[in-house]
């Protein structure tokens, strides 16, 4: 049993310059599906989580002023995204199926994992959206651990492996210590002004899959055994390839799947229950998405299936 976070999403009209990157949600599941690597009972339809779990990392002004449409104009640019009842709804979505997943990957005895065809909403701070995100889905689910499992999980490493830093997540987080936040990422990429996260790995433009990879794997099992969490988030977006408009970093989809094999295979061994978000994907070809982000759930279902 591999669960997987799906909903409909993105059945709303949404403005041309959004739709080809929103295709890849609709895609991915068709793939997994059709190749095996999924089957129809792994998927489940996220449910909202209570507005207390979501306050946990997010301001209530804030939280309001978005599900009531009060963004300023400039609030919204910032976002990426004009407003409307559907994206709230669907942030919502989005956020119940990273949590669930959590829930879920913590049942399995000896630790599972469990993914979110969305998610990865790590440019969201406590009291403001950017990059197209609106509300933090991984810092949720890491406040709904830390306050609903206390006896299972003390301590949380968030991985964050999209090209951009995980801006938000290390900024809820900062001064936390039940939560580590780890993110590698390109150094003179989105976003300009970086946060702080525990620790940081920024990359020169052009880093291609030998670097990238002797890099991490000298980082992660150090780190997971230092920190020895109880649970590990894992942003796992696939802007990191050389096709990327946005990227800038120069892995191939064999290095991108190496890096999933590298890191999962960590957390396997340790017996660490792991939540995947997407995160994000420019490539020109929708097919190098879809691809790449089907290649998380194949290591994933190789090493726990």
């Amino acid at each position: 049993m591999l669960p997987i976070a799906f909903a409909p999403l993105f059945a709303h009209p949404l403005p041309a310059g959004h739709r080809f990157p929103m295709l890849k949600y609709e895609l991915l599941p068709e793939q997994l599906l059709r190749e095996g690597t999924a089957r129809e009972a792994d998927f489940f339809v996220p449910v909202p989580p209570p507005v207390e779990d979501i306050l946990r990392a997010h301001d209530a002004a804030y939280y309001e002023r978005l599900r009531r449409g009060q963004l300023t104009r400039q609030e919204e640019r910032a976002t990426g995204f004009p407003w409307s009842g559907q994206l709230f709804e669907r942030e919502i979505a989005l956020l119940g199926g990273t949590l669930e997943g959590a829930a879920r990957a913590l049942a399995v005895p000896g630790g599972g994992v469990a993914l979110n065809i969305a998610g990865g909403t790590h440019h969201a701070f406590a009291d403001r959206g950017e990059g197209f995100c609106l509300l933090n889905d991984q810092a949720v689910a890491a406040h709904w651990l830390l306050h609903h499992r206390p006896a299972q999980v003390k301590k949380i490493v968030v991985i964050d492996l999209d090209v951009h830093q995980g801006n938000g997540t290390a900024a809820i987080f900062a001064g936390v210590p039940e939560v580590f936040t780890f993110s590698m990422h390109g150094a003179r990429n989105y976003p300009a002004r970086k946060e702080v996260s525990d620790l940081d790995l920024p990359l020169p433009d052009g880093t291609a899959d030998a670097e990238y990879l002797a890099l991490l794997t000298a980082t992660l099992p150090r780190l997971l055994d230092t920190e020895r969490p109880d649970f590990v988030f894992y942003l796992a977006g696939v802007d990191v390839l050389a096709t990327d408009k946005l990227g800038h970093l120069a892995l191939t989809r064999a290095g991108c799947r190496e890096r999933d094999r590298v890191l999962l295979a960590a957390c396997r061994a340790r017996g660490l229950p792991v939540q995947i978000s997407m995160g994000g994907g420019y490539s020109e070809r929708i097919a190098d998405i879809v691809e790449a982000h089907a290649n998380t759930y194949r290591v994933a279902a190789e090493l726990w299936g």
